[in-house]
């Protein structure tokens, strides 16, 4: 396409030139239904998704690809206006992020309390780590308007909004110096691991289950890469010893969670081996589970080139519509994730059940977002007749 704007996540995207790469919609789409989906205790369709057969998950899908599409939207910004503009940007789109997080923290909240008392079940509140709040509204409440204080599932929305917020001290370094901006990133990576930092959380004594100083670094990794596209072919190009050695790497890495859930596998593992692996730490984002997510990456690339005809059939615009808009479906996957596992919990465990509730989320999600592209799509039409109507009267 040429000049055109399409909506990238919920942040506008215009490209100069070439075909807009639906495997960022893709993979984010598919990283949304993984979350909802593992974020159903009990569930044992979660049994599909990627944490059950490697180091990585989900996760590092949608915070790669978030630094990768920032780069891309802010960077082109940097390039057609300058920093000041594409700052005023990425401020912008934090403010609509942190907006959508207190809306969405206050909707959770309630759901909790409101199914909690109609089941009767209490625990639901420490459950879902929400107790405080109603033994201390007002401390909590402040606290959850400097995100230290949060429920459970919460917490990718509050990583991200850090990151991008950090964002435009790093752009015009990138658009000149990419390497060195993720030397510096890989470095405070480590220094965060050596030394342990972490921002708190309320009640005290917590810190953030996604270690922003750490999690930086996958994010700026995506950003990077988009900015050497040169560098970017060369890691990706196709040699036999390198996907040789990523198909090995994720055997291993399939290997070890599979001895996690059965011990025979466990028995296998030498005792000064696991003593040298684990903990493979989500929270301080392990460099095992950074390989697993590179290997991974390496081989789905070669699996799905640009352009793959596949990714614009009907059977993947689900998926796609699901990324696209990231950001209110990730938004109703928290509630419906919620409602899923109080179905489970008072009306049915089954596992036809667990289907159900999993099927209908999902379509739920597909639904919102293919309403969502519609309405934008009708507002820039009409957009565009006003115009359109206004020129030829002038």
């Amino acid at each position: 396409m040429s000049n055109r704007t399409v909506s990238e996540g919920g942040i506008r995207e215009t490209r100069a030139s070439g075909d807009r790469d639906l495997r960022l919609d893709f993979f984010r789409g598919l990283a949304l239904w993984f979350i909802f989906v593992n974020h159903i205790p009990a569930n044992q369709i979660s049994w599909l998704t990627p944490r059950n057969f490697g180091l990585s998950d989900a996760t590092e899908i949608f915070v790669f690809i978030s630094g990768y599409t920032a780069a891309m939207v802010y960077g082109q910004t940097l390039r057609q206006s300058g920093l000041a503009m594409a700052a005023a940007q990425v401020l912008h789109r934090c403010w609509t992020l942190y907006a959508t997080y207190i809306i969405l923290f206050f909707a959770f909240t309630a759901q909790i309390a409101y199914l909690a008392r109609v089941f009767d079940s209490p625990l639901f509140t420490e459950e879902m780590g929400i107790a405080s709040y109603f033994q201390d509204p007002v401390t909590a409440l402040t606290q959850a308007l400097l995100l230290k204080f949060r429920p459970a599932n919460l917490d990718v929305l509050p990583l991200y909004i850090v990151l991008l917020l950090a964002f435009p001290l790093a752009l015009p370094a990138l658009a000149r110096r990419p390497l060195a901006v993720l030397a510096g990133s890989g470095a405070l990576y480590l220094a965060a691991r050596l030394f342990g930092w972490n921002l708190p959380t309320h009640p005290d004594g917590g810190v953030w289950y996604f270690n922003p100083f750490a999690w930086q670094f996958l994010f700026v990794v995506g950003a990077t890469l988009q900015h050497l596209p040169d560098l970017r072919a060369a890691l990706l190009r196709f040699r036999r010893p390198v996907a040789a050695a990523a198909v090995a790497f994720l055997a291993l890495s399939l290997f070890l969670v599979l001895s996690w859930q059965f011990a025979f596998l466990h028995a296998l593992l030498p005792p000064w081996l696991t003593e040298i692996l684990y903990p493979v730490s989500k929270t301080d984002l392990d460099p095992l589970r950074l390989a697993h997510f590179f290997a991974l990456s390496y081989i789905v690339v070669q699996l799905v080139p640009p352009g793959a005809a596949w990714l614009r059939s009907p059977l993947a615009a689900p998926v796609v519509a699901c990324g696209r808009q990231s950001l209110h479906v990730f938004c109703l996957g928290v509630l419906l994730s919620f409602a899923a596992q109080t179905v489970l919990v008072h009306i049915s465990g089954s596992l036809s059940a667990q289907f159900l509730v999993t099927v209908i989320g999902t379509a739920a999600m597909v639904l919102l977002a293919r309403l969502l592209i519609w309405y934008q799509s009708a507002e820039r039409a009409r957009r565009l007749q006003i115009a359109t109507t206004r020129n030829s009267g002038a």
